[in-house]
């Protein structure tokens, strides 16, 4: 197997997704994505990754990562890192299609037949016009069955209510970013504190305690800010609060552990090994919430897992970026014994997912099984490559 011919698509519908696709001599294509800043991950795969990858034999992913990995930006997430994760999830879906084999098998085998998801409340749009992580880019969409993050706004309880009746029993919302937003994270004001205290109540008081809430921060707040919002919340048992300060704040994140009582969850943003491994020496974090993509790609990622595992941390791998990396989560979930359950969101795999890929894992009463196809599973959606909203760039190894 030689890799011949590195593409990319960047579907208009959801501007910061770029789609890799790796093809070999035999015909067969291998599948990843990358989230945010597309038009410089399409850049960076056409004029640096493709000249390295092109005319490879039987290219390994342990290897190829060795091969890509950036001199400056060793410990960066930036665009190298998350075009190096496209890659290296798009060589496991060769090298599963190769042998035949789902890449859960080929990562050691499943630890289960099926895994627990919750729904992360977001709406169809969000995050699609740029790639700031701010409520201007939360999208237009009018609510609906699909506008979750209105909905949490607008009506937490009746929300909560349709997402149990659904079979999920866990959902995560952030009510608190808009006044992070207003004061740059310094401080919560108290009505502003109340407000989003509101929401959270109504989704208890709508659904009780048999409902996982995770409380997500986006690391938006300075540590006081953040210490009065996790206190503020002990009393309605967050599952988890999500990225209360940065991740890399390292002594910080201990302090602020040490002074409330919720659990505490971080790592979405977190990069690699050498990005966990401070936060999981701390012995302060509850929850590791690796992204697949961001962090390198499954490659990477198993070795993340592998040590939150030494650490006796359970993992909950990212979302809300790109179905391909969904997959890949759900592999890596079924293969890791410490993978506690999955991020979805809903209104992605109800909208823009499917117009991607086909072959998504399925999901009943809140939990997903993996078919036996080989690879990820998937395929890319019929006419995602032959829209004209679509920018299509190839990369061939005659002309490389």
């Amino acid at each position: 197997m030689r890799i011949v011919a590195l593409e990319t698509l960047r579907p208009r519908f959801q501007n910061n997704l770029c789609v890799v696709v790796l093809h070999t001599d035999d015909g067969e294509v291998g599948l990843g994505d990358s989230f945010f800043q597309s038009a410089a991950v399409e850049a960076y795969l056409h004029s640096h990754v493709a000249p390295l990858l092109l005319g490879l034999e039987d290219p390994a992913p342990e290897a190829t990562a060795a091969l890509l990995a950036p001199y400056v930006g060793f410990q960066g997430g930036g665009v190298e890192v998350r075009g190096n994760g496209a890659v290296d999830m798009a060589l496991w879906d060769l090298l599963g299609k190769r042998t035949g084999r789902p890449v859960a098998q080929l990562l050691g085998g499943p630890v289960r037949d099926t895994i627990d998801v919750y729904n992360t409340c977001a709406g169809p749009d969000y995050i699609q016009r740029t790639s700031r992580q701010t409520s201007s880019n939360w999208g237009d969409s009018a609510v609906g069955e699909n506008e979750d993050l209105r909905a949490f706004f607008t009506r937490p309880g009746a929300l909560a209510k349709e997402l149990y009746e659904e079979g999920l029993r866990g959902m995560k919302i952030w009510p608190f970013d808009p006044a992070a937003e207003a004061s740059a994270g310094t401080r919560i004001r108290p009505k502003d504190l109340s407000a989003a205290l509101g929401i959270v109540n109504e989704i208890r008081e709508a659904v009780g305690m048999d409902m996982d809430l995770m409380i997500e921060l986006h690391g938006l707040w300075s540590r006081q800010a953040a210490v009065e919002i996790c206190r503020a919340l002990e009393p309605f048992r967050p599952f988890w609060v999500e990225d209360p300060i940065r991740p890399d704040a390292i002594d910080s994140i201990g302090a602020l552990c040490d002074e409330v009582g919720v659990p505490v969850a971080l790592g979405e943003t977190a990069v690699g090994r050498r990005g966990f491994l401070p936060l999981l020496q701390q012995g302060k974090i509850s929850y590791a919430t690796l992204d697949v993509q961001w962090t390198g790609g499954i490659t990477e990622a198993r070795k993340v897992a592998s040590i939150a595992d030494t650490f006796a941390i359970p993992i909950a791998p990212h979302d809300c970026t790109g179905p391909i990396t969904l997959a890949a989560c759900f592999h890596l979930s079924m293969a890791q014994p410490n993978a506690l359950f999955q991020e979805t969101v809903r209104a992605y795999l109800r909208t823009w997912y499917p117009r991607v890929v086909t072959g998504l894992p399925q999901i009943r009463e809140g939990r997903a099984a993996l078919s036996d196809e080989p690879g990820l599973g998937l395929q890319l959606a019929t006419g995602l490559r032959e829209d004209d909203a679509t920018r299509r760039r190839i990369s061939q190894l005659d002309a490389a």
